[in-house]
C-alpha cells in the first residue's frame, strides 16, 4: 500500500492553503479503501478546480507584459500548470489479477464480412 500523504508538499503556502491541505489529507485518510468515496472527493476536487480556472483564475489573468511575465516565471519555477490527471484504464484495472487484457480489448478489428448480426447469414 502507498504512503499518504506523500509528504512533498510546499510548506511555503499561507496558513488557510495549509490548513485546505490538511483537511482534504484527513478527508482522503478517511475514505482509505473506499474507492467510491475516494472517487467522489476527487470528483469534487476536479470541479472545485474546474471552477476555480474558469471563473476567479481566468478573471485574474494578467493584462500587461510585466504581470504575463511574473505569471509565466513562476509558473516555470514553482512547478508548472496545475493539472489533475485522469487514471488511464489499464492503471485502473491492474488491481484486478483475473482480468485478460487481450479479451477485453481486442486488438483486431473485425472486417466487414465479420460485422453481423448474431444469426445473420452471409
Amino acid at each position: 500500500m502507498t504512503d499518504y500523504p506523500f509528504g512533498d508538499r510546499p510548506e511555503s503556502l499561507p496558513e488557510d492553503l495549509q490548513a485546505l491541505s490538511q483537511s482534504i489529507d484527513r478527508a482522503a485518510l478517511a475514505r482509505r479503501g473506499q474507492s467510491l468515496n475516494l472517487l467522489a472527493l476527487l470528483r469534487l476536487l476536479e470541479q472545485q478546480h474546474r471552477d476555480i480556472c474558469e471563473t476567479l483564475f481566468r478573471d485574474a489573468l494578467p493584462d500587461n507584459r510585466q504581470h504575463l511575465y511574473a505569471l509565466l516565471r513562476d509558473i516555470e519555477v514553482s512547478g508548472g500548470w496545475p493539472y489533475i490527471q485522469r487514471m488511464k484504464l489499464q492503471a485502473l484495472l491492474a488491481n484486478v489479477p483475473d482480468l485478460d487484457f487481450d479479451t477485453l480489448f481486442p486488438t483486431t478489428v473485425p472486417t466487414i464480412d465479420e460485422d453481423r448480426f448474431p444469426g445473420e447469414e452471409k
